[in-house]
């Protein structure tokens, strides 16, 4: 898809990834529908089912759902009431019944087929089992059907309740214990949450419109008469409501809100693992790197610029005043016998506390130190991929390299870890797993594709996510680095095993040789282009490597000379962008961030107190934000701007440096509320310039939990 979208726009019209996407999935719908329209066609032939009336249905039905209530009816069912009246000779009562509604002789009709051999008693027993098979012409209609799923989605209401007896021990559903909303306004988080709370068997919900109105679209459809028969009719219509349509429609409908709140979730687990993956990167420095620990201590390794070890020793920088001075010698020789440029440290457990040992050092400004985000750090360090890349080190040593090598980048670091484990979503767990594991992958693919890979540095594992390639042959491009030394040119990929025609193709303008012989080696213009280029070139009277730092040159260039049936006006004009700036990151600069001195801990924060954050994550409900006390904190939905705000990632993206104000500090469950408003509420009232700051559990923090209730139960139910 990303060779697709950059370098095939005049075939698809310009179509974008997130487009050519889309044609790819509905494209499997519709595979799905046909795969299953052959099924059923199969099933209706192995028993002589088939008409052409009905093979012209089934061919007519555009969506799934339609093409399952057409085969309802001869679907292959268990025992029913309705088989068992069938059985006992009652079909041709029930459709006297059913087609004579203005009929009186019910009784009469009734008492004709009663047959103590059949097991029909009397005439009610006749008019029962009528009823049963009358209840399942109506539930098997496809008309009926799609109506009432109509009515369950546009009407339905989501009702939750807490399980009785499971108060205590599922105290944080509690805010779902009675609630209720229409389904089809539920946002992804809240039907994920209510899931998950029966799953766990604290919860119970239904999903239900009122039953009158389901009744009587079933009357206006299948009731047309006024004798004794259309009463019978109407019995087997509110029989047919509660026993078999009502819970069927139900589960159809709890498939859809779930469906629908996987498809959200999933895309906000996406767009923040874009934003991570696409973070600023501080480029190749010489690195230590700190896996913080109290206990333990600090796992050092020392980097060089291209992210190999060199050196892993041990500091104790948060332990008793001895060890804490010896660490302070050994830390300052390490940095001046490896001359480091920068400093990384893991924002995990005594992570500030580390950070403050740095910055006490006294060290030169020129070298940064940074806090990294080791969210998954631990998993890779335990993957096969940390112990083919260090066979011989423990896990506390890989995991400090990856948290020295997502400072320099973050890409080709995260990439080695299972998307699903760097934890920027919300619900990962609860959505369809395959459905996630797709869309971070394309989500992976399209955010290496758009930073171009450098082929004689990258890992066997980003090379894997380039457009064409796959693990496999991204193993022998690294097997052949390794053999033959760094590749000069891409014409030299195709000596790599298994690296066809085809794959060379849909991956040469991805990968990168810096400081290659040929110009544009190093750029993304695609080999199959360089005569193109090279043309320009000529027209304009310059050598080709002019093209790429002269802008005079390039303002000379007239595309529209260059135009043909296989290349446009798109084409031209991105091949002319990548002259400009050849090969051209197209991440951010990496900016140093730094939080408050002083605050490291929960009980450092005072209500009302303004301080820098970094973003971590993005809901459907809000923004996290990293304040550097080992606890996120959240900007409610509510607290993000001055103005209404309907979708957070209009607002903020992960790893966005942010001011907030701290509006709570709840130590008792781990909860700090922050704002990113002007002028926010805290402790009921509007924040003044200059009104001290209350410390947590002082008047202040009382009135903040009494008087934002509701606030801090709407952020709670979220």
């Amino acid at each position: 898809m990303p060779f697709i979208a950059r370098y095939r726009k005049e075939q698809t019209g310009e179509l974008d990834e997130v487009q050519i996407m889309n044609i790819r999935d509905r494209l499997q719908q519709l595979a799905d529908l046909a795969a299953r329209r052959e099924s059923i066609k199969s099933s209706l032939k192995e028993r002589n089912l088939l008409t052409d009336e009905l093979d012209g249905k089934i061919d007519a039905a555009a969506t799934l759902a339609k093409l399952e209530d057409i085969y309802l009816p001869f679907r292959p069912k268990r025992r029913t009431k309705a088989m068992i009246a069938r059985e006992r000779g009652l079909e041709p009562l029930a459709s006297h019944l059913f087609e004579n509604q203005d009929a009186s002789d019910t009784a009469e009709q009734a008492l004709t087929y009663v047959d103590a051999a059949k097991e029909v008693a009397d005439a009610d027993a006749a008019l029962e089992g009528a009823r049963h098979i009358i209840a399942e012409w109506i539930s098997d209609d496809a008309d009926a059907r799609e109506s009432l799923r109509k009515l369950f989605w546009e009407h339905g209401t989501l009702v939750s309740e807490g399980f009785p007896g499971k108060e205590v021990e599922g105290a944080k559903y509690s805010d779902y214990f009675e609630w209720q909303e229409p389904i089809k306004n539920a946002p992804s988080h809240r039907v994920l949450a209510i899931r998950r709370g029966e799953k766990e068997g604290f919860l119970f919900h239904r999903i239900t419109p009122e039953e009158e109105s389901a009744i009587l679209i079933l009357e206006r459809q299948f009731l047309n008469g006024r004798g004794s028969a259309a009463g019978e009719v109407k019995k087997a219509i509110g029989d047919c409501y509660k026993r078999l349509l009502a819970p069927s429609m139900e589960t159809e409908v709890r498939l859809r809100a779930k469906k629908q709140a996987d498809v959200a979730a999933i895309q906000v687990f996406a767009d923040n693992a874009r934003e991570l993956l696409l973070a600023s990167p501080l480029g190749q420095k010489r690195m230590m790197a700190v896996d913080p620990g109290f206990r333990t201590g600090c796992k050092t390794v020392i980097l060089d610029a291209q992210g190999q070890l060199l050196f892993n020793h041990v500091l104790f920088c948060t332990g008793g005043a001895g060890q804490i001075d010896r660490s302070k010698v050994e830390a300052k020789a390490l940095i001046e016998r490896y001359d480091i440029e920068a400093i990384a440290v893991g924002n995990g457990t005594a992570g500030r506390e580390t950070e403050t040992f740095f910055r006490e050092l006294g060290l030169s400004k020129k070298i940064v130190i940074v806090s990294v985000n080791e969210s998954g750090a631990s998993i890779y360090s335990a993957s096969e991929v940390a112990r083919e890349e260090f066979p011989t080190e423990d896990i506390t040593v890989r995991g400090a390299v990856s948290i020295g090598r997502r400072l320099m980048d973050p890409l080709a670091e995260l990439v080695k870890l299972d998307p699903k484990s760097i934890g920027v979503g919300q619900y990962q767990h609860d959505v369809d797993q395959y459905a996630l594991k797709r869309t971070l992958d394309d989500t992976v693919t399209s955010s290496v594709n758009q930073v171009g890979v450098e082929v004689n540095t990258a890992s066997k594992q980003l090379l894997s996510y380039v457009s064409g390639l796959n693990e496999s042959i991204a193993g022998n491009i690294v097997a052949h680095r390794q053999e033959n030394g760094p590749f000069k040119s891409r014409q030299e990929f195709s000596a790599v095993s298994r690296l066809g025609p085809k794959a060379f193709e849909q991956c040469a303008g991805f990968l990168r040789i810096r400081a290659a012989a040929h110009p544009l080696d190093q750029s993304g213009v695609h080999p199959e282009r360089y005569q193109l280029v090279e043309q320009m070139a000529a027209a304009v009277g310059c050598q080709l490597a002019d093209l790429t730092h002269d802008s005079g040159a390039r303002a000379k260039i007239k595309l529209e000379n260059y135009v043909s049936d296989e290349v446009g006006l798109p084409t031209l004009r991105d091949i002319v962008a990548e002259l400009a700036k050849p090969g051209r990151d197209p991440r951010k600069q990496f900016e140093v961030f730094q939080f408050a001195d002083g605050v490291e801990k929960p009980t450092d924060l005072t209500l009302g107190m303004k301080l820098p954050g970094i973003v971590t994550n993005v809901t459907a409900f809000g923004a996290f934000v990293d304040i550097g006390v080992h606890q996120d904190g959240l900007v409610h939905i509510s607290q993000l701007a001055d103005k209404f705000v309907d979708d957070p990632n209009k607002v903020v993206k992960v790893g966005d440096k942010v001011q907030v104000t701290v509006t709570e500090v709840d130590m008792q469950r781990n909860r700090i509320a922050l704002s990113m408003k002007q002028q926010p509420e805290i402790g009921g009232k509007k924040e003044r310039s200059g009104a001290p700051a209350a410390k947590p559990g002082g008047r202040g923090s009382n009135q903040a939990r009494g008087n934002n209730g509701n606030t801090q139960s709407r952020w709670r139910r979220q």
